[in-house]
């Protein structure tokens, strides 16, 4: 575990961190859950800045966040708290999800999950009502690679934030081979989950336009 350890570190570490958005990098190695897992425990990526998940069996890092994509999040978390029905849903930020069958832990910036106890475990896919990712520099790969994962672990509904064009791209119907249904709520527009549709999301407001 040690050299697989320094191999994918070496990795990951040349990354730039001059920037002021989310841009990622990845390994070409690839890992088992469990092995991802141990390293997680053994607190491998504690001294990494940014964001750390597994997708598909290799490691993707997310440089720091700038001001913009965590202002978004925090609003989207304060809405979500707001709105959220707390006897059936519970609100998590940046927390690991559990998509064991794809060789995969992503981090959705925000999910409503099913009301539970996750003390000793991650969400599973199906526990997710909503995911939410917020994309800066990273809208190609949140659109295709994090949309087609998200569907085929059967995510019922998965939202990307573009941060740039300042619109939120709806995904709904998940099926193996993507998501049946695709919209954009653009500014002046609403978006209301399939899970709550009284919760609506007013995206002037998200974007302070």
């Amino acid at each position: 575990m040690r050299l697989l350890e320094s191999m994918i570190l070496s990795r990951l570490l040349p990354m730039s961190t001059n920037t002021t958005s989310a841009e990622e990098s990845s390994t070409a190695l690839t890992l088992s859950y469990d092995e991802y897992d141990r390293m997680v425990e053994c607190g491998a990526f504690n001294h990494l800045p940014g964001k750390i998940e597994l997708l598909r069996g290799k490691i993707s890092r997310m440089n720091p966040a700038g001001p913009l994509h965590d202002g978004l999040i925090i609003y989207l978390t304060t809405w979500s708290g707001r709105v959220v029905d707390y006897d059936k849903v519970m609100v998590t930020a940046q927390t690991g999800l559990d998509l064991r069958g794809l060789r995969s832990r992503p981090e959705p910036d925000l999910m409503w999950v099913r009301k539970g106890q996750y003390h000793s475990h991650h969400p599973t896919a199906a526990d997710v009502k909503l995911a939410i990712e917020v994309s800066y520099s990273s809208l190609k790969k949140d659109l295709t690679d994090k949309a087609e994962l998200y569907a085929e672990a059967g995510i019922g509904e998965y939202w990307l934030v573009d941060a740039v064009s300042s619109c939120v791209h709806a995904f709904r119907e998940p099926h193996p081979n993507g998501y049946k249904k695709r919209s954009i709520a653009n500014v002046g527009e609403t978006l209301s989950p399939v899970c709550q549709p009284d919760a609506v999301l007013n995206v002037s407001e998200l974007f302070g336009t």
